[in-house]
């Protein structure tokens, strides 16, 4: 079965190799390609995480800034699939962790970046599965271990299917620790061996946001509704929803964050074939605020990285991917600054939102209720600040989850 895969994944990147390449911008190209192929930093006894995107990288931060403080010796290595995620790890991540590719899942090509690298242990962030890698790590005797894992409920139908050949990875995985029992119970569903598989909690709860608000944003006055990592689609619905409530409340305003920076053009013409005016945060000078040129209500925050410490001047915060989409994006952000959170039906990435509906630290509304229920909020401030205090209360009491891995991370280090 390694076999096979190892044909159809080699298929794949001969027919999409020029497109991806081509995509990136010029002074990405020479640097991803060398590490798609192997060519990685020359290291000594490294520990090797992974962390595919955005969301992924944040949540590793802490993991990294730990490493380097119990492992100082040791060089730390990060891998994303993802232009966006290398670029905010290279804003984050702590001295002495490089910040690279992950190579092409194929044996020779792996072969060649282990050699560079030299890892001790390859720390994967939430179930990115790799076969070849996994099994490349095994026989060379190093400590595959699943941190921050979660499965959904797509994920293990489809997994599922070729149980069979996911037994097999799994076996190579030396230790599973995960967000919740849900995800523990879905993963030994599929054919992780139990007594590797453990409830650790979610890394999320243990970020740690930005305290430095870009002084732009400082200087914005409320009310102000946040509309983070929305997708195609919702950016329409919110605006719809925004305007609606401009009626009663003249000056409120919308920051608009889509979650792909391909798409920031694609929102900047729907704005205005919509005939609103608006400014794009690149267009704007550190201090610029409603002094400055930042006049219209309506921002389009075409920035990596900025969003997080974004939400610190949110009334109303809107979790994209749950109107339109499937799984939604993550709503801690929010919380860590107490904020109201506001979701659309579709969180399924996220199944401790319940949680927080039942403690009425979120809301829950669809495309008919948003408007509404974005106008019950800016009605009534102060229930919509006991909300936001209820939040990151929530946050808090779910925070430790890093510090229970790092003591994982320190048995299998050592017994390697």
């Amino acid at each position: 079965m390694f076999f096979i895969y190892s044909i159809i994944y080699t298929i794949v990147i001969i027919v999409l190799f020029i497109p991806q390449y081509m995509k990136r911008p010029e002074g990405l190209r020479s640097k991803w390609l060398r590490e798609k192929l192997g060519s990685l930093p020359d290291l000594a006894s490294s520990i090797w995480v992974h962390a595919v995107s955005v969301g992924e990288v944040n949540a590793a931060i802490q993991l990294l800034r730990r490493l380097r403080t119990k492992y100082p010796a040791m060089p730390v290595v990060l891998s994303t699939v993802t232009d966006t995620g290398q670029k905010v790890a290279l804003s984050k991540v702590p001295e002495g962790v490089s910040v690279v590719y992950l190579p092409f899942d194929v044996t020779w090509i792996l072969e060649r970046a282990f050699r560079r690298v030299r890892p001790k242990m390859l720390i994967v962030m939430e179930t990115e599965l790799w076969p070849n890698i996994f099994r490349l790590s095994y026989k060379r005797n190093v400590p595959v271990i699943i941190l921050n894992g979660r499965i959904s409920a797509k994920s293990s139908g489809g997994y599922g299917k070729i149980s069979f050949f996911m037994k097999k990875v799994f076996s190579y995985v030396t230790a599973f620790s995960m967000q919740s029992k849900l995800d523990a119970e879905r993963l030994k569903a599929i054919g992780a061996d139990e007594k590797k598989v453990q409830v650790s909690g979610n890394f999320k709860f243990d970020m740690e946001m930005s305290g430095e608000m870009p002084l732009w944003a400082a200087a914005v006055k409320g009310p102000v509704i946040v509309a983070g990592s929305t997708h195609r689609g919702e950016e329409e619905l919110v605006l719809s929803a925004y305007l609606e409530n401009t009626r009663k409340f003249p000056d409120l305003k919308l920051i608009l964050a889509p979650r792909h920076p391909e798409r920031f053009r694609e929102v900047a013409d729907l704005l205005r074939a919509r005939g609103v005016s608006f400014v794009r945060r690149s267009e704007l000078r550190d201090g610029d605020g409603d002094g400055g040129p930042f006049i219209e209500k309506v921002l389009l925050l075409d920035s990596v990285g900025e969003l997080s410490s974004v939400y610190a001047i949110a009334d109303i915060a809107l979790i994209g991917k749950s109107f339109l989409g499937t799984g939604g994006q993550n709503p801690l952000e929010p919380a860590y600054w107490g904020k109201p959170v506001l979701c659309g039906p579709h969180m399924e990435n996220f199944p401790f939102m319940q949680e927080f509906y039942d403690a009425g630290a979120a809301f829950e509304a669809d495309r008919a209720s948003l408007a509404k229920k974005i106008g019950r909020l800016l009605a009534d401030p102060d229930s919509a600040r006991r909300a936001g205090e209820k939040a990151r209360e929530l946050y808090v009491s779910k925070s430790g989850a890093v510090g229970k891995t790092m003591e994982i991370i320190g048995k299998y280090l050592h017994e390697g």
